[in-house]
């Protein structure tokens, strides 16, 4: 009784054990595991926090600056004395301290200028997050409909590798009666040979799949699945109107677009920027300080003063303003200002440039949907009339009015446009999602 329990108490704890190492992804889970994990989406996030702290430093020019000062001097030797108008040998320490603050009241905007250009550095760096996060989803998006067409293959493989092992049982039995030649029942033997090595190659296939998706993930390969998930039939239906409905659409939503005219943004600022030196720069300062000293062999009859009563003797304040005008500095302001207006003229041509390739990218997708929709249509024909040719030779190679070599011709027409129907429903999906990523539609369902 107790070995029977603890036979199922292990049969349980191994089945629970293989059904957790034998976890099946979902396309959901896939794509959140490599946004979590990727290095360049971490690197891209620590980004935004050096932009964040840019911003920091740039507000910090609106504020005053203050700073305390002291240092001290250690003297020895001869020095005059005013009472006894002789010169005596003694040694003294002294020093000051002081307080002064100062603040830009104007520099031509600089500063207001500086900093709006940090805040669009913050938004700039999460638009280089949202890109890779993007091209991210799809890479995993297109792996996994990797992983999924080989599944399919290797089914298909399976099945026709299963059909070739029953025909050699028949062939095998009709040999040994005389019914047909040993010719047929090796040309047999040699196809189901060949189905058996198929359905190897199919495997490996698969777990190449598996193995670029496990390691785009970041995970270990060993026992590693995924879910399979309904792809739907695809129909010319599903496609949008025209290339320029996605295109239109895509203006609006995509990072890149909107990360070009930031730098359009970010380039007119600094035009603003190197336009400052032409104007006056006003400033403000204060400060307070005070000094103190002490002989360290006194003569008789001299006391050093005590340090408090010094510094407040020697108590002193000041405040001031500076105003610097421009008036010629090489032509340096003229240069910086030239500069950054080509910037700008650059900034203008890459947003042209950005809106020009996503137009032709979505134009060729849009293209290759549309022939990838056709494509499926005539391979979902060319299956049906195979798969009826396929019935028509079995029935005529049960009867013997053909030969086992023509059957073997019409079966592996009947495969390929089993693997021909798989390969153009996957490669319609996969360039349907790359709409639906363009339009800004979810491209995980």
């Amino acid at each position: 009784m107790k070995k029977t329990k603890l036979l199922l108490l292990s049969t349980f704890l191994l089945a629970t054990y293989f059904s957790y190492g034998q976890k099946q992804w979902t396309l959901k889970e896939c794509v959140d595991h490599a946004l979590k994990n990727n290095i360049s989406v971490k690197t891209n996030k620590l980004s935004i926090e050096v932009s964040q702290k840019d911003v920091k430093s740039s507000k910090a020019n609106f504020l005053p600056s203050l700073n305390a000062s002291t240092g001290g001097n250690l003297n020895f030797g001869s020095t005059f004395d005013p009472v006894s108008n002789n010169r005596i040998s003694t040694s003294t320490f002294g020093g000051s301290v002081g307080v002064g603050a100062s603040y830009t009241v104007f520099n031509g905007f600089r500063n207001l200028n500086t900093y709006k250009q940090a805040k669009l550095g913050v938004e700039s760096s999460k638009l280089d997050l949202e890109i890779i996060e993007n091209d991210i989803s799809l890479q995993v998006v297109t792996t996994y409909l990797n992983v999924l067409f080989a599944k399919e293959n290797l089914e298909v493989a399976k099945v026709q590798a299963e059909i070739s092992k029953n025909q050699i049982d028949r062939a095998q039995a009709q040999f040994e009666v005389g019914a047909t030649p040993k010719s047929d029942l090796l040309n047999i033997q040699s196809t189901a040979a060949n189905d058996a090595q198929n359905v190897v190659t199919q495997e490996n296939a698969l777990n190449l799949a598996l193995l670029q998706l496990a390691q785009l993930l970041q995970v270990t390969y060993e026992n590693f699945d995924v879910a399979t998930i309904e792809v739907g039939t695809p129909s010319a239906a599903l496609l949008y109107s025209s290339s320029n409905q996605v295109y239109q659409k895509a203006l609006t939503n995509r990072p890149e677009i909107e990360k070009a005219k930031l730098a359009i943004e970010n380039a007119e600022l600094g035009v603003e920027i190197s336009k400052s030196g032409y104007y006056p720069s006003i400033s403000t300062s204060a400060n307070i300080n005070s000094n103190y000293g002490f002989s360290l062999d006194p003569p008789p009859g001299f006391t050093n003063t005590g340090l408090l009563t010094q510094l407040d003797n020697n108590l002193g304040y000041g405040v001031g303003f500076n105003v610097s005008i421009p008036i010629f500095n090489g032509f340096r302001n003229d240069a910086n200002v030239e500069r950054s207006k080509i910037n700008k003229l650059i900034s203008d041509n890459n947003l042209e440039s950005a809106k020009l390739r996503l137009q032709q990218t979505i134009e060729q997708a849009f293209l290759d949907s549309k022939a990838a929709a056709k494509t499926y249509e005539a391979a979902q024909v060319s299956l049906e009339a195979q798969r009826e040719a396929f019935k028509n030779a079995q029935v005529s190679l049960d009867y013997g009015q053909m030969t086992q070599f023509d059957y073997d011709q019409v079966r592996n027409r009947l495969v390929n446009a089993e693997s021909a129907l798989i390969r153009a429903k996957y490669d319609y999906v996969f360039k349907t999602k790359v709409l639906k990523f363009y339009y800004g539609e979810n491209i995980l369902n």
